[in-house]
């Protein structure tokens, strides 16, 4: 019921949405006279706002064709290496480019794309041959398929970086891990250093991961706890539409985990749109165009499974089971101490209210058995929770230290 109504008010607002745009631009045409005095400014930048923010959205490409490496300009090719039924790796090879440190950034299932590490991705491809993993859609996947949850994200990780490892070229094999898919790429780090698997990571970066919440908790981790794991299930699963592939399969909806994050910003995204429409009516269409570019993305969401969902509140959330090792994979324990040469570095923005500080910091002591020289923690001064992976201090700040932790461990 809940997604059948949603589908409802989308598709009323994707009308809306589309008259609204006609509006705008007739009413911003250079050959309509009321474009220029009156309100048809107004009225038009008004009604130009409300379009982008109704409109309905898909999959954003990433849209990187190019690089510069060492001044020259070089031509990026997205190649499917791999496809699994909710997820496949994405490498982003750099035409006449051989060696290098090879690196896979795990993109988080939170109801985005991977498309929102955009920046992540074209931050280090000058330095690195960078693959990601590109999460499906849950409501797109058959029930045929299967099922999804946490246990199925750590084995394709493993399974993605033996891909990677067994291609050709030189240099180690590197993972990034941004937020959530921290613990899961924790864990597939403790598994493989366990079993010497000749695949597993030269370093594991994690970036604002929920590692262990008990660390000044946030309001996403209040959320995640103040209510029985049975209240979950109850009250923010649906089931997919018949419109779409997966009918039938449950799922938490991508669109109610963006009402959520909106809903705890909401005071910055109506500054932001109002923002953007001030710059409409001046006819500043640069900076309107960066609220857009971002909104654009943050605004474009997928399902995931709700097998996936609920063992993550479970499991990480509400047990706490990797911080206080009862974390069991398969019947298999998940250990830290198992982590003996895989260099760690851990990442948190200092204004991060999603991952709060110390979250991250918590896999180093975990990891017991790694001499300290294979550690290294970064808090980047300023830096929220996107900051830390998208946008200036990533690319100034927090980017460098990685490349250099990469670096110092080939």
């Amino acid at each position: 019921m809940l997604y059948n109504a949603y589908e409802m008010q989308r598709s009323m607002l994707a009308g809306a949405s589309a008259m609204a745009d006609f509006g705008a631009n007739m009413l911003q045409n250079p050959a309509n006279p009321f474009a220029y005095f009156g309100g048809g400014p107004v009225l038009g930048s008004a009604l130009e706002v409300f379009a982008h923010a109704a409109a309905p959205r898909g999959k954003p490409a990433f849209g990187l064709d190019s690089t510069v490496i060492d001044g020259k300009t070089v031509a990026i090719d997205e190649q499917i290496v791999l496809r699994k039924p909710f997820g496949q790796l994405k490498r982003f090879a750099r035409e006449g480019v051989t060696g290098g440190p090879k690196l896979l950034i795990v993109a988080p299932m939170s109801g985005h794309y991977a498309t929102l590490l955009r920046g992540t991705v074209e931050r280090m491809l000058p330095f690195a041959d960078v693959y990601i993993t590109d999460w499906r859609d849950a409501k797109l996947v058959p029930l045929a398929d299967g099922k999804f949850d946490l246990d199925d994200y750590i084995d394709y990780i493993i399974e993605f970086m033996e891909t990677i490892g067994a291609n050709e070229g030189q240099g180690g094999v590197h993972m990034l891990a941004v937020c959530q898919p921290s613990v899961p790429c924790y864990a597939a780090a403790c598994l493989m250093n366990a079993d010497k698997n000749p695949c597993r990571p030269k370093t594991l970066t994690m970036m604002g991961g929920p590692i262990d919440t008990r660390e000044a908790p946030t309001a996403v981790n209040t959320l995640a706890t103040e209510r029985p794991h049975s209240w979950f299930s109850q009250n923010v699963i649906a089931t997919v539409p018949m419109t779409y592939p997966g009918a039938g399969r449950s799922v938490y909806p991508g669109f109610l985990q963006l009402a959520g994050f909106m809903s705890m910003n909401l005071g910055n995204h109506m500054v932001s749109h109002w923002e953007m429409f001030k710059h409409l009516v001046q006819g500043d269409e640069d900076s309107a165009d960066l609220t857009k570019d971002f909104y654009e993305e943050y605004r474009s969401v997928c399902d995931m499974t709700s097998e996936f969902y609920l063992q993550t509140i479970d499991v990480v959330f509400q047990k706490h089971a990797i911080a206080n090792g009862t974390y069991v994979h398969r019947g298999r324990p998940v250990d830290p101490a198992a982590i003996t040469d895989i260099a760690l570095l851990a990442i948190e923005g200092e204004r991060d209210d999603i991952s709060g500080l110390g979250q991250t910091k918590a896999a180093l002591s975990l990891a017991s058995k790694l001499p300290l020289s294979q550690k290294k923690y970064l808090m980047a001064e300023g830096a929220g929770h996107y900051g830390i992976f998208n946008g200036s201090k990533w690319r100034n700040t927090v980017a460098p230290v990685v490349e250099a932790w990469i670096t110092a461990h080939p």
